[in-house]
């Protein structure tokens, strides 16, 4: 499979569309027995698409498919204007690989207890940062194993288009990185099981472990669904060029079931679905000071309409 830094919404709803409409479910929202809701835009940016692409839109397969297939892109896609605004209106800032793989390094350094376990940094002739990964087998310290490694717990906060989960391209400058040299918590867990294991029902049950330890949380979503299908196409990369072959839909259900529970959309400040709360302010009359101004951070609308 060929790596391509733009990952089309078509290419996964032909897979399945019930594969690409996983990916879209906000469990958050979501209720028992009652219709899917999904991620929702989050985001000013396609409001000039029309009425469904507003704010508080929810993103729906035949909006970001089809004729509308180049409608989300990677941020280094997005024209200039539209990387300035966010970077002012939601702080979006993406991190170069090099700075990801230097801070995941030290991760593993901890946990490992010795440096240089996956990959070399180095700086080029050009003073580029860069890295070569490790070509031995992953070794594992006194009282650990690869499957302790595997199941430990990662998250990455504020997680964009997931560059330290999953590290198919530079989101940076859009540099593709191939499956060898790649630097994500998930990148590295999946290495360690692809260097474990030797059948298709181990390897994916691995990999489902490696994914359920795994987790994200992002405001606007574009990013999220950009890092959901990055996490989804990786699993794909791996098992292809451990077997030769892609997984089964059954395979890539599960996956995808996975990663819409593991990252999901989330204002991580206050803790709450993006914009579902507001401050509450009341004046109190006292006597002899004045009113007082009390307020109450992040109520939803739902305590509201009980008052």
């Amino acid at each position: 499979m060929a790596i391509e830094v733009d990952i089309l919404e078509d290419y996964i709803y032909n897979i399945s569309p019930d594969l690409f409409t996983t990916l879209l479910k906000d469990h958050t929202t979501s209720r028992e027995g009652e219709p899917q809701r999904n991620i929702f835009w989050a985001t000013s940016d396609y409001e000039h698409l029309g009425e469904d692409y507003g704010y508080h839109s929810p993103i729906l397969p035949h909006l970001i498919t089809g004729t509308n297939g180049h409608v989300i892109m990677p941020r280094v896609l997005k024209s200039r204007d539209t990387q300035t605004a966010r970077s002012r209106d939601m702080a979006e800032v993406f991190t170069p690989s090099w700075i990801c793989n230097a801070q995941n390094n030290l991760i593993d350094e901890a946990w490992f207890g010795r440096k240089e376990v996956f990959n070399v940094e180095y700086t080029d002739e050009q003073g580029q940062h860069r890295w070569t990964a490790t070509t031995e087998k992953i070794s594992f310290p006194e009282g650990k194993t690869w499957r302790d490694y595997v199941r430990d717990t990662r998250l990455e906060i504020t997680c964009g288009e997931a560059p330290y989960i999953v590290s198919r391209y530079d989101t940076t400058t859009g540099e593709a990185i191939p499956l060898r040299e790649r630097i994500g918590l998930l990148d590295r867990k999946l290495r360690v099981v692809s260097e474990n294991t030797t059948t298709s029902g181990e390897w994916l049950e691995w990999a489902q472990a490696a994914y359920k330890s795994t987790y994200g949380y992002e405001w606007q979503g574009d990013n999220l669904l950009i890092a959901r299908e990055a996490m989804l196409i990786s699993f794909i990369e791996y098992y292809e060029a451990k077997f030769g072959k892609q997984p089964m839909l059954k395979s890539l259900n599960y996956i995808a079931y996975i990663i819409s529970w593991n990252v999901w959309q989330m204002d991580g400040l206050k803790g709450v679905v993006p914009d579902s709360c507001a401050d509450r302010v009341e004046i109190e009359q006292t006597l002899f000071d004045g009113p007082i101004e009390r307020v109450t951070p992040c109520v939803p609308p739902s305590a509201e309409a009980r008052r």
